[in-house]
């Protein structure tokens, strides 16, 4: 009778070491605003773990409320079904340590601060903190336009897997990311940065480091123009609107796209431009200015450019 051949079952099966792991499995955002939100409901559609970092419990609680009505709304409208918002919210979590981003590949850091010092500030301080926790490959990113990615890893160990993004929050159809390098940023880096974006289904629209990138320094001139033109009594800013969104295929004309960014936000970009440019067409319009002091932000605050109902509805006057 011939031998009995016995092989070990391990030499078959799948080791640890043969284990293939799925490139961003898991990232990490800090700050869930409006574009940390937007970022994790994309990210978690695509089958990536999200774990967020806010400053407080109530800032937990109100990013995933957003969520869920973004995703309710979703459902209202036949976009999705109940168990895939279930799904999206399983693979996100909200948390206040940043100890919780240890094992993500792609941290992204997308607070909103208002003083351009304490932005930078803060920035690099965030950055510092991500790098403590997480692994050697793990890149990080801002998302940010005016401020210069170069600047906030300056003091990182390892500055070559910093990067930065744009996501466009005026229009939820734009799904085109600016991806922005840096000084120091390493081709692997971009790379897999451009992967992500496609994994999230938008665009890579490359941009080499500057100030404002592409959308902001193009769509300050633009509204700077367009409330010269109201204020010499060119046209009214409805049709001012109108002339842009009907004639040159614009989602929503400069005035309604302000509003809804927030005037604040888009005079800090336009102060922050002025600044690294000295260009007087990024200097932000008197009529900007004026309603910025009164606290007239558009959408968020219900007045701007134009009048808003609660739900962010434009007010026909």
């Amino acid at each position: 009778m011939s031998e009995t051949v016995r092989e070990p079952i391990e030499d078959f099966g799948l080791s640890k070491k043969h284990k293939t792991t799925t490139l961003f499995s898991k990232i990490g955002i800090v700050g869930c605003g409006k574009i940390g939100q937007k970022i994790a409901r994309n990210a978690s559609a695509a089958g990536i773990e999200v774990v967020f970092v806010e400053v407080s419990e109530e800032k937990i609680n109100e990013a995933t409320e957003n969520i869920t009505s973004f995703l309710d709304n979703m459902i209202a409208h036949w976009g999705m079904t109940d168990g895939e918002k279930r799904a999206i919210l399983s693979r996100i979590k909200g948390t206040t340590d940043y100890a919780d981003l240890a094992g993500c590949e792609f941290v992204v850091e997308a607070i909103n601060a208002i003083d351009r010092g304490k932005r930078v500030a803060d920035r690099k301080e965030i950055f510092r903190k991500v790098e403590a926790v997480v692994a050697d490959d793990c890149i990080i990113a801002t998302n940010s336009t005016t401020i210069i990615i170069t600047e906030l890893s300056s003091e990182l160990t390892r500055k070559d897997r910093s990067i930065g993004l744009h996501f466009f929050i005026a229009s939820p159809e734009a799904r085109i990311v600016e991806v922005v390098r840096g000084l120091y940023t390493s081709d692997e880096t971009y790379q897999k940065v451009r992967k992500f974006v496609k994994l999230i289904n938008h665009g890579v629209i490359p941009v080499e480091e500057s100030a404002g990138l592409v959308s902001v320094r193009i769509f300050t001139v633009l509204l700077n123009e367009a409330c010269e033109l109201f204020l010499e009594g060119v046209a009214e800013k409805k049709d001012i609107d109108k002339t842009m969104g009907i004639g040159f295929g614009m989602r929503f004309g400069p005035f309604t796209t302000a509003d809804i960014i927030g005037l604040d936000k888009v005079v800090r970009w336009m102060d922050n431009m002025y600044s690294e440019f000295g260009d007087v067409k990024y200097k932000p319009n008197p009529m900007i200015k004026r309603l910025v002091r009164a606290k007239n932000y558009g959408v968020p605050t219900g007045e701007g450019f134009y009048k808003y109902d609660d739900l962010g509805n434009r007010i026909c006057e």
